[in-house]
């Protein structure tokens, strides 16, 4: 079992849960998608998280998901634990870590509206879970409402040194980033690896300003890859480039509300998943969201040959 640690680096990609058009979970398709995550130089993967609806899951199926992402993997495999009770997150945690996950990823709830109440919470999942179990400190203020200062979090990571990642989405959070890596691999606090999410939308910046890599979901894994690679070896023109001719997708793939529909629906064109359905309530995309994609596709392909790269 390889678990992820404070050097960990490249693309955790967030993978989607695939369902069926009667919206049970397809496990068949779970497979599948692992194997095309593979097929495009993933490094890891992240499953259960915001974008893998899990909320939409039961408990049984959350750990039937897990496990068959798990077994189906090559790379190490982060499984997103937040939950409302404590008990019911550190029973989830034992279990996928018994499974052979490369650790847990854990957001603050919405109710802790303050940094003291931040540290307790994280000092009390740590002593539940236990010291062997990495964890990833997922920083979402977009979603759960709560802000955590770059001194917070390089605070937590020096105090649990069970936290080892940080997952990066705060927005604008480019000096936030920039402090944290400043701030860790230091005489007084650990290096913390850094790996971002946003759809994306920044990689290249967040890359020059530090990151380690990308945890985000997208359905062309392969330019996500690329870019990481590139500006990992210094190449940052190079990634530059490769991200600018994907930009209007992953643009068009970040709108709220029927983002995950879009970034389904090109999975299963491309053959990753076999039904683009969410899990109720979700949206569904109407014949002009399908067209004005097919265009942006189109003209993907088109940027990709100017490049001399061969559209898949």
């Amino acid at each position: 079992m390889t678990l992820i640690h404070r050097e960990t680096n490249g693309v955790y990609i967030i993978a989607a849960t695939p369902f069926a058009e009667d919206g049970a979970l397809d496990t068949a398709s779970i497979e599948r998608l692992t194997a095309f995550y593979l097929s495009k130089g993933v490094n890891g993967m992240t499953v259960l998280g915001v974008m893998g609806e899990a909320p939409k899951l039961t408990p049984e199926e959350s750990r039937l998901a897990a496990k068959t992402f798990i077994s189906a993997s090559s790379v190490p495999v982060i499984v997103g634990v937040s939950g409302a009770g404590l008990a019911n997150m550190t029973e989830f945690t034992k279990y996928v870590m018994d499974l052979g996950a490369a650790g847990v990823m854990v957001a603050p709830p919405s109710a802790l509206k303050h940094e003291v109440t931040v540290k307790t919470y994280y000092a009390s999942v740590c002593a539940a879970f236990g010291p062997d179990v990495p964890v990833v400190f997922q920083d979402y203020p977009q979603l759960t409402g709560v802000n955590v200062s770059a001194p917070t979090i390089l605070e937590l990571t020096r105090d649990h040194p069970q936290i080892v990642m940080l997952k990066h989405e705060d927005c604008p959070g480019l000096p936030k980033l920039s402090a944290v890596r400043e701030g860790s691999g230091t005489a007084e606090t650990p290096r913390i690896s850094i790996l971002c999410g946003n759809g994306g939308l920044y990689l290249p910046q967040e890359m020059a300003r530090g990151a380690d890599g990308a945890m985000t979901g997208f359905a062309f894994p392969e330019m996500l890859v690329g870019v990481v690679s590139a500006a990992l070896a210094g190449n940052h023109d190079a990634a530059d480039d490769l991200f600018d001719a994907y930009l209007p997708v992953i643009k068009h793939e970040q709108q709220p509300g029927i983002g995950l529909a879009l970034r389904k629906h090109t999975l299963r064109k491309r053959g990753a998943i076999a039904s683009a359905t969410l899990r109720a309530p979700g949206p569904r995309l109407s014949p002009a969201d399908i067209a004005e994609l097919a265009r942006l596709l189109a003209r993907l392909d088109v940027r990709l040959g100017a490049l001399g790269m061969a559209a898949e």
